[in-house]
């Protein structure tokens, strides 16, 4: 006999949106993963053949972001700010270091997930290439580096 429950609805992933601190919310064309790892430790106590595991450090990977460019500066102006800072030594400034989210939207816009993307600064502008040949838009991309992200509570 089979097991009676009802089947789990999967979200596509063509429709979200952006929210950075200070840059507002946009539609992007494409976003990369978010991805966090664990490394772990591995210990051998005295002659053990299997070693004890442990949790080492965390290490979360950095997120590309693609659009179309636009008259917009401001993602623009945002990496200036973080070059200036390493012209400037590297020395860290939390001014140029923002919050967001991503949200997964459902075909009416309702919100079906909310990731925050904590400490977030672009290390990668890319303002896309030309081509006199081509019938598509300039793409514009941005690498950002990322502290740490978690996905938020559904509220309903």
């Amino acid at each position: 006999m089979g097991v009676i429950g009802r089947p789990r609805v999967q979200h596509q992933k063509w429709k979200f949106l952006v929210e950075i601190d200070g840059l507002g919310s946009a539609f992007w064309q494409s976003c990369s993963e978010l991805s966090k790892e664990v490394a772990v430790i591995e210990y051998y106590e005295g002659a053990a053949i299997i070693p004890d595991k442990q949790p080492g450090r965390m290490k979360v990977s950095d997120m590309t972001l693609e659009r179309g460019a636009t008259v917009d500066r401001n993602l623009y102006d945002w990496f200036n700010q973080v070059a200036d800072a390493a012209r400037n030594g590297g020395l860290q400034s939390p001014q140029f270091k923002r919050n967001g989210s991503i949200a997964q939207l459902e075909r009416d816009d309702s919100i079906v997930r909310r990731w925050t993307i904590v400490n977030v600064w672009p290390n990668k502008f890319m303002a896309g290439s030309w081509d006199n040949n081509a019938d598509e838009v300039v793409l514009e991309s941005v690498t950002l580096v990322i502290d740490d992200f978690y996905l938020k509570k559904n509220v309903g």
